[in-house]
C-alpha cells in the first residue's frame, strides 16, 4: 500500500473516533444547582432519604446537608455560613433568626428567615430510653424522678443548647428538681453534645438511661420505657423555612415545598415522625 493510502486510511480513522466520541457524549444539561440544608441532628437518616428522592426527581438539584445540633446550626448561620434552608428541633434556635420573633428571644435582633418561608414542618416526641434489658429496671419518668433525687442512676442528656437538652431541662423542672445544684453536682447526669450522643450513650450502656427523641430511640433500636406529655416539656415542633443569604431562593422554596408535600409526608411517617402539613 502506498503513502497516500496509508495516510488516508489513518485520516478517516481517526475522523470516526472523534465522530464516536462526540456521539457518546451525553446531551447539554442544566447546570445543577446546589442546595445546603442545615437540619437538626435527629433528622439525619429521614433528610438523607427525602434529599436522595427529591435528587432522583430533580436532576438539577445538588442537595449538600450539615446535620448538627440546632444550637451549633443556629450558630454557624449566625456566622454567615452559606445556608439555604434550616431546619430546627426547636423553635428557640430559629426564633434567635427570626426578626419577626419575640424580642425577648432573638435579643440579638437577628434577621436571617426569609418572610413568608417559615412553616411547622413535624413534631417529633421526648422519650425515656434505657439500654438493652434495663439494667437498671428503670419503669418511667416518674421513677427517673424519685430516683435521680436519690443518686442512684446515671442519666444523659443533651447540653443546653441542644434542643432535646432544653426539652429534659423541662422535665426535669416539672418534677422540681435543681438540674445545676443537685443532679449535675451529685454526678448523676452525663451530658452529650447532640440527642445522637446520648442516644449512643444509652445504647453502649454507658449511662442507665437517657432522654432522647422518640425517632432516634426507633432508629437506635433502644428500649423506650415512657413518653413525655405536652404538660412536661411542651410539643416537639421542628420549623423550617428558607435563609435570606440563600443564593437559590426559588430552588429551595422547591424544596421547600416538596418538604411539606404529601411524599415527603409518608418518607417522614416511615421514620416515625408526624407530619404536620
Amino acid at each position: 500500500m502506498n503513502p497516500p493510502k496509508i495516510f488516508t486510511m489513518i485520516l478517516i480513522l481517526a475522523l470516526s473516533v472523534v465522530i464516536a466520541g462526540c456521539g457518546a457524549e451525553e446531551p447539554a444539561g442544566v447546570e445543577k444547582v446546589e442546595l445546603t440544608i442545615f437540619a437538626a441532628a435527629s433528622l439525619t437518616e429521614v433528610m438523607e432519604e427525602l434529599a436522595r428522592v427529591y435528587m432522583e426527581e430533580n436532576e438539577n438539584i445538588s442537595i449538600v446537608l450539615n446535620l448538627d445540633s440546632s444550637g451549633t446550626l443556629k450558630t454557624q448561620i449566625e456566622e454567615g455560613t452559606d445556608c439555604d434552608i434550616f431546619i430546627s428541633a426547636a423553635q428557640k434556635q430559629m426564633d434567635e433568626l427570626d426578626i419577626n420573633a419575640d424580642p425577648q428571644i432573638n435579643v440579638k435582633q437577628l434577621d436571617f428567615v426569609l418572610e413568608g418561608t417559615r412553616t411547622n414542618l413535624l413534631e417529633n416526641k421526648v422519650v425515656l430510653a434505657v439500654p438493652d434489658g434495663n439494667p437498671k429496671g428503670i419503669a418511667s419518668y416518674d421513677d427517673l424522678a424519685k430516683r435521680l433525687d436519690e443518686g442512684d442512676i446515671l442519666m444523659a442528656m443533651g447540653n443546653a443548647d441542644v434542643p432535646v437538652g432544653q426539652y429534659t431541662s423541662r422535665i426535669l423542672a416539672y418534677y422540681k428538681l435543681d438540674e445545676a445544684a443537685l443532679l449535675a453536682a451529685s454526678g448523676v447526669i452525663t451530658y452529650a453534645s447532640s440527642v445522637k450522643e446520648v442516644a449512643t450513650q444509652v445504647a453502649e450502656g454507658l449511662v442507665d438511661c437517657g432522654v432522647i427523641y422518640s425517632t432516634d430511640a426507633k432508629t437506635a433500636n433502644l428500649e423506650v420505657v415512657d413518653q413525655a406529655t405536652v404538660e412536661m416539656c411542651g410539643q416537639i415542633i421542628y420549623p423550617a423555612a428558607v435563609m435570606k443569604n440563600s443564593s437559590a431562593v426559588d430552588e429551595a422554596k422547591a424544596f421547600l415545598n416538596f418538604l411539606t408535600g404529601s411524599e415527603a409526608a409518608s418518607i417522614l411517617e416511615s421514620f416515625g415522625f408526624t407530619p404536620l402539613r
